[in-house]
């Protein structure tokens, strides 16, 4: 028989007093070791039963969770990280368009000398912000620049409705722009300058903000050229002509500052001011009828030269062939003369003859008696006895009637 024995572990008392003898392990699953071995169970053997005293198997289906859990977090990971380098590397490409050039910054420094730096159109590679910068240039596109420096105040929502506002009692400086004329007129004008870019990194790069200096330029052109001009001449009477010498101005000091840009055309607006709009409105409409008369007058005057030239030439072509034509008939009657000279001057009484009977011919035509007394042979006169006062004669075609 064997003898009783004691197996004691920390907070457990365990009393065994057996009559057999004990040649197996006792095991207690209490998450204590004492040195048996417990093989694990096969794959796919479900855990045992959880009861009282039974935690263990619970702890193990929790890890498996968790250990599930973190496999497909890992997984989301994988695929987000692999997503994030995928979208690194296609923001480091970029196309430059057929009408630009473009130049790469990095950590604000261009890449390349001059030119070099330029990028033409395609694809080209760049690191992302902020490590690089692409700085786009457009070199065909016309831009625009606009100086309001001479200009009245217009709010936000007039300019959204294209309405000018109500004219005040007067210029207020603090808020409206104007220019002085040569004539020491108040006026209001501004300009849009168009222009193209010719020399990218001179203008980009060798000026803080290229635009805003162009812009100081054309303020610059307005108030110079408008202090030798006088207000008619850039309201009325030469709108044209101020329009070019502001873009003259404007071109030069373009070229004299070297701004890389070429000046493509320049439009130039002016108004009087608010406050005497409508006295200049006034003087337009007169003006206006002035010029209106004056033109309806000089057509008048057209119209009246251009009749009195033709009539002149009519007349003047009239009496042409009236002279060519009694020149001509002089020439022949004078040559009839001189060819009948001869005949005359060897029988003048058959010429007196013909002409006596050519003229009693003509008398003759017209009248409605006529009687012929010859002479008489023997040299004696005629007695002519004429009754006055006669029924006068019936036509013929009356007197068949009858």
């Amino acid at each position: 028989m064997s003898e009783p024995h004691d197996h004691s572990h920390p907070g457990h008392s365990h009393g065994h007093d057996h009559d057999h003898d004990h040649d197996h392990d006792h095991g207690h699953d209490h998450g204590h070791d004492h040195g048996h071995k417990h093989s694990p169970p096969p794959p796919g053997t479900p855990p045992p039963p959880s009861g009282p005293g039974g935690s263990g198997s619970g702890d193990d289906a929790g890890s498996q969770a968790l250990a599930e859990a973190l496999g497909s977090s890992f997984f989301i990971v994988r695929v987000l990280m692999v997503g994030l380098v995928a979208l690194f590397f296609a923001k480091c490409f970029f196309i430059v368009g057929p009408q630009e050039k473009a130049v790469v910054l990095r950590f604000g420094k261009a890449q390349g000398v001059g030119n070099a730096a330029l990028l033409t159109a395609g694809w080209h590679f760049a690191l992302p912000f902020p490590i690089d910068e692409v700085k786009r240039i457009p070199i065909q596109e016309i831009q625009k620049v606009e100086s309001t420096t001479g200009w009245y105040f217009v709010p936000p929502e007039m300019v959204a409705m294209n309405v000018d506002p109500a004219g005040s009692a007067s210029l207020n400086p603090a808020q409206d722009g104007y220019v002085i004329t040569g004539d020491t007129n108040i006026l209001h004008t501004k300009a849009t300058l168009s222009y193209r870019i010719n020399d990218p990194i001179r203008f980009e790069f060798d000026f803080v903000n290229a635009s805003n200096a162009l812009q100081g330029l054309l303020d610059n052109a307005l108030l110079s050229v408008a202090a030798h001009y006088q207000v008619d001449k850039i309201l009325r009477d030469d709108v044209a002509g101020f329009r070019e010498r502001v873009q003259a101005r404007v071109a030069q000091l373009v070229r004299d500052y070297d701004l890389g840009i070429t000046v493509e055309q320049c439009q130039v607006e002016s108004r009087p001011p608010l406050f005497l709009k409508a006295s200049f409105e006034s003087v337009n409409t007169a003006l206006s009828t002035r010029d209106k008369m004056r033109n309806d007058a000089k057509s008048y005057e057209n119209r009246i030269m251009s009749r009195a030239d033709s009539e002149a030439s009519s007349r003047l072509s009239s009496a042409q062939a009236e002279r060519f034509r009694m020149v001509k008939q002089v020439q022949a009657d004078a040559q009839q003369f001189s060819d009948i000279l001869p005949l005359y001057e060897g029988n003048p009484d058959l010429y007196h003859h013909l002409l006596l009977a050519e003229k009693i011919g003509q008398v003759l035509t017209n009248v409605q008696d006529k009687w012929y007394l010859p002479q008489r042979t023997d040299g004696k006169s005629r007695e002519l006895r004429l009754q006055l006062s006669r029924e006068p004669l019936k036509p013929a075609a009356a007197m068949s009637n009858n």
